[in-house]
C-alpha cells in the first residue's frame, strides 16, 4: 500500500512538472509570433510610406513636365503685334500677364533643375594639390666667385616642394593656403613654412576684390609669380635684389576693375614687409615702419592676333629699421637701410593666332626696375653718414612656342646693385622647355653671367636641367606670361 502511494505521488509531481515546462515553452512561442506580428506591420508600414514616395515623386516628374511643356508652348507663341500709339486696346494687359507667367514658370523650371542637382560628399573637400621641382646644374665658378647661394660645380636643389589646398569659404569668399619646404644649400635638410595662406572675396559690390593674410603681392609682371611658374629656370636678377625674391607679405590688398568697357585693373596693398626679408622693427611697429605698394595694369588687342598688356608699379617702406640687416660692402663700409622705394614698369606682347594658338604662339615680355634706397653708411675708419643710392635693373625675354609641347625662348638680365650702382652684373640665356603633359615638364637652360670688377665677382657659365611636375589639383598650374 505504501509502496502504491509513493507511485502515484511520484506520478502526479512529475506530470506537474511537465505541465508547466510545456507552459513556459508556449508562453515563449506566443511572445515570438507577437514579435513576428510587429515586424510584419512594420514591413507592410514600410511599403505603404515607400508606394506613396513614388507616387509622389512620379506626380512630381508629371507637374515638371507639366510646367515644362507649358513654357515651350509660351516661347513658341507668336507675339501679338503691337498697336498703334493712339490705340489703347484691353490686349495689352493679357500680353504683360502672360510674360509675367513665362517669367514665373522659367523661374519654377530653374528652381526644379536645381533642386534635381546632386551634391557629392567631396563637394566640401577643398581642391588639394602638390608641386615638385627638382634643379640639375652645373657651375663653372664656385659660390664664393659667383656670390650664389649654391655651391659650384655639380649640383642638385630640390627648389620647391609645394602643398596647396584651396576651396570656397562661403558663397562671398574663397581660400587657399600654399605650404613650401625649401632646402639648407649646407645640411641638404628642409624646412617647411608658410608660403601663402589668404582668403579672398568674391561678391564685394563696385568690381571690389579684397586679399588678406599671407600672400604674394601684386607688383611687376613677375615678382607675385611661383619659381616654378616662371617662363625660364631662374627668377630674374633684378627682381631677387630689388623685390627680394618673390613679393611675399602679410597684409592686405584691394583691387579695383575700373566700370568701363576697357579693362584697366588698379591695385593697393600694405603689409608688414614685402620680399623674403622680413622687417626688423624692434618692440613696436609705426605705420612709417610697413610697406605700402600699389600696381596699374591694362590690355589692349591691337589685332585679332596680336595683344599688348603695359602696367605700372610702385612701391614704399619709409623706414625699414634695418631691413636685412647691415651690409658690408668691398671697400670695408658697411650700409643701414632706412627707407626703400621702388617704381617699375613692365610691357608683354603676345602673338597667338586664334585659328592655332594651341600650337604656336610668341611672347615679348620686358620689365625695368628703379630702386631709390636711403642708407646709414659707416665708413672704414667710423665715420657716419647718410647716403640715397638709385639703381636701375632690367630683364627681357622672348619665348617661342613653335610646338603644343615645344617652347624656346632667351633672357637677358641687367642689374645695377642696390648699395653700388657703380658694380652691375648681366647674363645671357638661351632655353628649351618641353612639356610632356600639363602636369609634367622639363626645361634645359643655358646661363653665362658677367659682373664688372666694382662687383669683386667672376664669370660664370652655367647648365640647369628643371624638372617639375604636379599632381592633384592646382590652380595656378603653368604660366606663358
Amino acid at each position: 500500500m505504501k509502496v502504491m502511494i509513493t507511485l502515484v505521488s511520484l506520478l502526479i509531481f512529475s506530470s506537474g512538472a511537465y505541465a508547466q515546462t510545456l507552459e513556459d515553452r508556449l508562453n515563449v512561442l506566443e511572445e515570438s509570433l507577437k514579435k513576428q506580428e510587429q515586424t510584419i506591420q512594420q514591413m507592410k508600414s514600410l511599403q505603404e510610406t515607400f508606394k506613396k514616395q513614388e507616387q509622389t515623386q512620379e506626380q512630381t516628374i508629371d507637374e515638371q513636365r507639366k510646367l515644362i511643356e507649358e513654357l515651350k508652348a509660351a516661347v513658341k507663341q507668336p507675339q501679338p503685334a503691337a498697336p498703334p500709339a493712339a490705340a489703347v486696346t484691353p490686349q495689352a494687359v493679357p500680353s504683360g500677364q502672360m510674360q509675367q507667367q513665362v517669367q514665373e514658370l522659367r523661374e519654377k523650371v530653374d528652381q526644379v533643375v536645381e533642386a534635381q542637382k546632386k551634391t557629392v560628399p567631396s563637394v566640401f573637400n577643398p581642391a588639394i594639390g602638390f608641386v615638385g621641382e627638382t634643379i640639375f646644374s652645373y657651375n663653372s665658378k664656385n659660390s664664393q666667385q659667383t656670390g650664389s647661394s649654391r655651391p659650384g660645380g655639380w649640383d642638385v636643389f630640390q627648389r620647391s616642394v609645394e602643398l596647396n589646398a584651396a576651396a570656397s569659404v562661403d558663397p562671398f569668399a574663397r581660400g587657399y593656403v600654399v605650404i613650401n619646404a625649401s632646402v639648407d644649400p649646407t645640411t641638404g635638410e628642409a624646412t617647411a613654412g608658410v608660403e601663402e595662406a589668404a582668403i579672398v572675396t568674391t561678391s564685394l559690390p563696385w568690381n571690389l576684390t579684397v586679399k588678406a593674410g599671407r600672400f604674394f603681392g601684386e607688383f611687376g609682371r613677375l615678382s607675385y609669380i611661383h619659381d616654378h611658374e616662371l617662363p625660364f629656370v631662374n627668377r630674374p636678377l633684378v627682381l631677387d635684389q630689388y623685390v627680394g625674391g618673390e613679393s611675399k607679405t602679410d597684409g592686405v590688398q584691394v583691387n579695383y576693375l575700373l566700370p568701363i568697357s576697357h579693362y584697366v585693373s588698379l591695385t593697393a596693398g600694405v603689409g608688414t614687409q614685402f620680399g623674403d626679408t622680413p622687417n626688423s622693427v624692434g618692440n613696436f611697429r609705426s605705420a612709417n615702419n610697413l610697406n605700402y605698394w600699389g600696381r596699374a595694369s591694362t590690355y589692349f588687342d591691337l589685332t585679332p592676333n596680336i595683344s599688348f598688356e603695359p602696367g605700372l608699379s610702385g612701391m614704399w617702406n619709409p623706414n625699414t629699421t634695418d631691413l636685412g640687416g647691415p651690409q658690408l660692402q668691398p671697400n670695408g663700409s658697411i650700409f643701414t637701410q632706412r627707407q626703400r622705394r621702388m617704381v617699375g614698369t613692365d610691357i608683354t606682347f603676345a602673338y597667338r593666332p586664334l585659328r592655332n594658338n594651341q600650337f604656336k604662339s610668341l611672347t615679348w615680355g620686358t620689365e625695368l626696375l628703379y630702386s631709390d634706397n636711403r642708407y646709414d653708411v659707416t665708413s672704414p675708419d667710423g665715420n657716419l653718414s647718410t647716403q640715397t643710392v638709385g639703381s636701375y635693373g632690367l630683364y627681357s625675354y622672348l619665348a617661342y612656342k613653335f610646338h603644343r609641347q615645344w617652347t624656346t625662348g632667351a633672357v637677358f638680365d641687367w642689374v645695377e646693385n642696390l648699395q653700388n650702382n657703380q658694380a652691375r652684373t648681366s647674363a645671357y640665356s638661351a632655353y628649351v622647355t618641353w612639356a610632356l603633359s600639363h602636369w609634367n615638364q622639363l626645361r634645359l637652360q643655358y646661363t653665362h653671367t658677367n659682373n664688372n670688377a666694382a662687383t669683386g665677382l667672376q664669370p660664370n657659365d652655367a647648365v640647369y636641367l628643371q624638372w617639375s611636375w604636379i599632381i592633384g589639383s592646382h590652380a595656378h598650374g603653368w604660366q606663358e606670361r
